[in-house]
């Protein structure tokens, strides 16, 4: 496929990152010539957790006055990039989403951005599909909080995450990350990046807008993933295509980091989603 000149790509990171890691990724789909961009999520930039120094953080403090970052925020911060894009230079762009990077990526979708609303108001570009890479698929009127945790209001830390001082009040870090989140890496570079972690709250704000119905969307199975194994992908796939509709399924053998692991088949599967969708109206 020889992409679109005119198509961008904005991924919404995980949790406990900063962009860097992703930069392999963005600098690949660059060199296909499809600008793509993952701005940096209020909820796990460490400047903004009341941590103290950056280079050194508090995980114990208290949290910030008026309380932590929410998706509200981060939502924000991926708007402003993809207003430029869409409502500046006109682009279509692909949504990609990564672990938490889900819920960010169906809420960001709002309906005044996506192409074919645009385009009734003889707008250009606007988003076409949201790709979901080992991410989260949150139902409408749920939170992640709200989705991943027990019922009965009991409260259930992952084997891969601890709770610092302040437990679900506070902030949680990544444990053993070389072993959830970079398996299938070199050693050595599965610890430079459990390095560049940093921390996030717990996620409580509910998903409002219902992406899935009005957009093109694709998963990409993580196979190899042991955060979250993928019958529980494709159990969160399931659940979600019985209300609105199927994904276009896609496959990989990466762990939980495919823009580090499986990176020229992130980009292929880009260009695939784009192709399919492409001929759709926008």
């Amino acid at each position: 496929m020889t992409p679109s000149r005119d198509l961008s790509v904005v991924v919404c990171h995980g949790c406990y990152h900063t962009p860097a890691p992703y930069e392999p990724f963005l600098d690949a789909l660059r060199a296909k010539h499809i600008p793509a961009y993952c701005p940096r999520l209020p909820t796990s930039n460490l400047a903004e957790l009341n941590v103290g120094d950056v280079n050194n953080p508090d995980f114990d403090r208290e949290p910030p006055e008026g309380g932590y970052p929410q998706g509200e925020q981060d939502v924000a911060a991926v708007r402003r990039v993809l207003d430029i894009l869409i409502n500046t230079r006109g682009s279509k762009v692909i949504v990609v989403g990564h672990s938490y990077g889900g819920w960010v990526a169906t809420e960001v979708s709002q309906p005044d951005l996506q192409a074919k609303t645009r385009e009734a108001k003889g707008l250009k570009g606007g988003i076409i599909g949201i790709l979901y890479a080992g991410a989260f698929v949150i139902p409408v009127g749920e939170s992640v909080h709200s989705f991943f945790q027990p019922k009965d209001g009991t409260f259930v830390t992952p084997p891969y995450m601890t709770f610092h001082k302040h437990g679900g009040d506070g902030l949680g870090t990544i444990v053993e990350a070389e072993k959830y989140l970079f398996n299938d890496l070199d050693p050595a570079e599965a610890q430079k990046w459990a390095k560049g972690l940093t921390a996030s709250p717990v996620m409580k704000t509910k998903i409002t807008n219902d992406a899935y119905s009005a957009l093109p969307c694709a998963y990409l199975v993580l196979e190899g993933d042991l955060t979250m194994p993928k019958e529980y992908q494709e159990g969160m796939i399931a659940l979600q295509s019985q209300k609105t509709g199927e994904f276009t399924l896609y496959r990989s053998p990466a762990g939980h980091s495919p823009h580090l692991s499986w990176t020229n088949g992130m980009v292929e599967t880009i260009q695939d989603f784009a192709k399919k969708i492409g001929a759709r109206p926008a």
